[in-house]
């Protein structure tokens, strides 16, 4: 009888500690969707705020404008004229020190329009610098930005930020990742004048889509190449 006692209560603690590892699994992990990982964006992979819900789109669950509503996160230092190595996350990477393979499952929604802004008042305004259209966001790939040759300087404490926006291809959702950061600048530099477009969420229009990959759950073709061009090519405001 104290044999099985003790065997009852051990597969009871087993059971106890596999409910408790399902309790806090990150949510609908294998179906993850798509955030900023290189530059760490604030709520991102690795940073102290980190909670898995870095992915959400805008609206989702009370995942708030800008920038998913999380506090200042790690800061990055970049340069007037500086090549910035996009990448994206997902959950199922393992190892994010390297691109992984294309066998990654992802859900990219079959791509969409990427902008890449920068802003220099916490996300009141932004400033667009470059775009990728159809094939982005994809894990698998880096996504060249270069920062205009002749912005200005910005090293104010939490309003200097890296900007990615995403609008989905096969469902209507928008995506809101910021990282913080300085930029080594020019004097009487210049910003773009554009910003950046806002859709499916409250008080913007919604149910749009821009045209995609199709590639919904895995890796696609990559940037395409004359977009790379344009948004790593030496430019001025």
């Amino acid at each position: 009888m104290a044999a099985f006692a003790s065997f009852h209560t051990s597969w009871l603690l087993c059971l106890a500690l596999l409910l408790l590892g399902a309790s806090i699994l990150p949510e609908n992990t294998a179906e993850a969707h798509m955030a900023l990982l290189y530059p760490p964006p604030r709520g991102g992979y690795g940073t102290k705020h980190f909670n898995w819900r870095i992915h959400e789109f805008i609206g989702s669950r009370g995942f708030k404008y800008p920038c998913g509503g999380y506090p200042r996160g790690p800061v990055t230092p970049l340069k007037a004229g500086q090549l910035v190595p996009v990448r994206f996350w997902t959950s199922a990477i393992r190892d994010a020190s390297r691109l992984p393979k294309k066998s990654i499952p992802q859900a990219r929604h079959g791509g969409g329009l990427c902008e890449f802004s920068l802003s220099y008042n916490n996300g009141r305004t932004y400033h667009l610098i470059a775009t990728y259209s159809k094939t982005c966001p994809d894990a698998v790939y880096e996504w060249p930005v270069r920062i205009p040759d002749n912005v200005p300087s910005c090293n104010k404490p939490g309003q200097c930020l890296f900007v990615w926006s995403w609008t989905a291809a096969l469902i209507p959702q928008f995506y809101h990742n910021c990282a913080d950061v300085t930029i080594q600048g020019v004097k009487n530099g210049k910003l773009p004048e554009k910003g950046i477009q806002l859709y499916d969420f409250k008080g913007h229009r919604m149910n749009v889509v821009f045209p995609g990959d199709r590639n919904s759950k895995r890796a696609g073709p990559g940037p395409l190449k004359k977009e790379v061009a344009e948004a790593s090519r030496r430019k001025r405001v």
